[in-house]
């Protein structure tokens, strides 16, 4: 009696985490789960290395001729700086408003795919409310996100959207939040599942609770019933081909952005996060080994007040971390189990007064005689306050990545206050460069 009590209560705790929070998997999921891995399949890149070089490739070339700076603590009032290959393809435009899908084009890193809702319409957002689950009111993002079209979503005016319960987002979706201050706050979060293509950019999400779940429609043709949410502010679940994008983060219930079962392809740039503890987790579950597909490009983004672990956590898959500012962290900033393999290229590390929390890196579950053999290169980083990052993993892999005739060194850490000096929502207005 008590090993079959005990297998119960494993199967209930597994079932979720399984669904992420599909009370009824019907065929419509069955159908979605098997058109996501199709997808995550396609996405994958064999050679990961080719994509790191790209990227540090546009690095070098958008700071040609500059060098690195302290961070400045005083707002910039100067003329438009585009300080990194993403911003560069857009910021400094004047006619960003009404070339607003130039964006679409600029995605760099394992996320470089994704279009968003380019090759389709505008969508205003006209009313912030979100009272009905089943039948969103027109005007309304949930309305938006459920529509089985292409659409680029924009926003009427300034407005904080509380949500009564998970965001379930359609395919092929750009949230478009420049030119205005929209707030995603006080209420639940976005869930990004077993659908491809989406860009967020430029929304504030914070203080995101759990949604009590029930029967919410995540597009036009289905209504399900969900569970009780996490408390994520960005959950993607079986997803390929994100772009998450000068978004600003903090104080969410559970992780600010979680990536788990399968997800791929995705690219976390120019981003600022705060005030929170467990800041990003790549892969859910050790026992999980379909997050090997996992490639995700962390790049640009500062990680600032208030942060204590999990910048990102990682399991399984492959992860670029480059060109970073770390400068918080109460635990650790880089951890993870299960063999991921992390490349750590030109990030400021600034660590803790704490004496024991200066290593940059936390490896869980497993002893030296395991984790030494995870590949977990660091290259090019800056270490200050007594950080340290411990590397592991075999030269020969090492040398693949970082010193192969044909591939870029990343910029170093101290060009990190240039590259991320307009992290989090710009202030951009009609007629003028952001």
């Amino acid at each position: 009696m008590g090993a079959a009590l005990v297998f119960l209560v494993s199967l209930v705790v597994m079932i979720p985490a399984l669904h992420a929070h599909i009370g009824e998997y019907d065929e419509y999921w069955q159908n979605k789960a098997n058109e996501a891995k199709k997808a995550a399949a396609e996405t994958f890149n064999p050679n990961p290395e080719d994509v790191i070089n790209n990227l540090n490739k546009d690095v070098i070339f958008t700071l040609k001729g500059t060098n690195g700076t302290r961070r400045s603590l005083k707002k910039y009032n100067g003329a438009c700086l585009a300080t990194n290959p993403i911003d560069r393809c857009w910021r400094c435009q004047p006619d960003w408003m009404e070339n607003r899908k130039r964006l679409a084009d600029c995605a760099k890193g394992f996320g470089h795919r994704a279009i968003g809702g380019k090759m389709g319409e505008f969508y205003t957002i006209t009313d912030p409310s979100d009272n009905d689950m089943v039948n969103p009111k027109p005007g309304t993002l949930r309305h938006a996100v459920t529509q089985p079209q292409p659409l680029w979503i924009i926003f009427a005016y300034s407005m904080t959207i509380r949500l009564n319960q998970e965001l379930i987002m359609a395919s092929d979706k750009t949230i478009d939040a420049r030119g205005v201050n929209v707030h995603i706050a006080g209420g639940a979060g976005i869930t990004i599942q077993f659908v491809q293509n989406v860009i967020i950019h430029g929304l504030h999400i914070h203080d995101i609770v759990p949604g009590s779940g029930g029967l919410i429609r995540d597009s036009v043709g289905h209504i399900g019933l969900r569970t009780r949410s996490d408390g994520d502010g960005i959950s993607i679940f079986g997803a390929a081909n994100l772009w998450i994008d000068h978004v600003s983060m903090s104080n969410c219930a559970d992780g600010l952005i979680d990536a788990i079962e399968g997800s791929t392809g995705i690219t976390i740039s120019n981003c600022h996060f705060t005030k929170h503890n467990e800041v990003m987790l790549f892969g859910a579950s050790d026992a999980y080994s379909g997050d090997e597909i996992m490639q995700i490009t962390v790049a640009f983004n500062h990680f600032g007040q208030g942060l204590v672990q999990r910048m990102p956590r990682c399991r399984w898959g492959f992860v670029h971390v480059v060109n970073n500012d770390y400068t918080h962290w109460l635990m650790y900033a880089i951890g993870g189990s299960t063999h991921p393999t992390i490349i750590s290229q030109g990030n400021r590390f600034i660590a803790p007064p704490n004496a024991f929390a200066k290593e940059v890196t936390k490896r869980d579950y497993a002893e030296e005689s395991e984790w030494r053999n995870w590949e977990w290169r660091s290259e090019g980083d800056i270490m200050l306050n007594g950080a340290f990052f411990v590397e592991s993993g075999t030269p020969t892999y090492a040398s693949k990545i970082t010193s192969r005739t044909d591939m870029l060194k990343a910029k170093p850490g101290s060009y990190v206050s240039r590259l991320t000096r307009f992290t989090g929502p710009l202030d951009c207005k009609k007629g003028l460069p952001c």
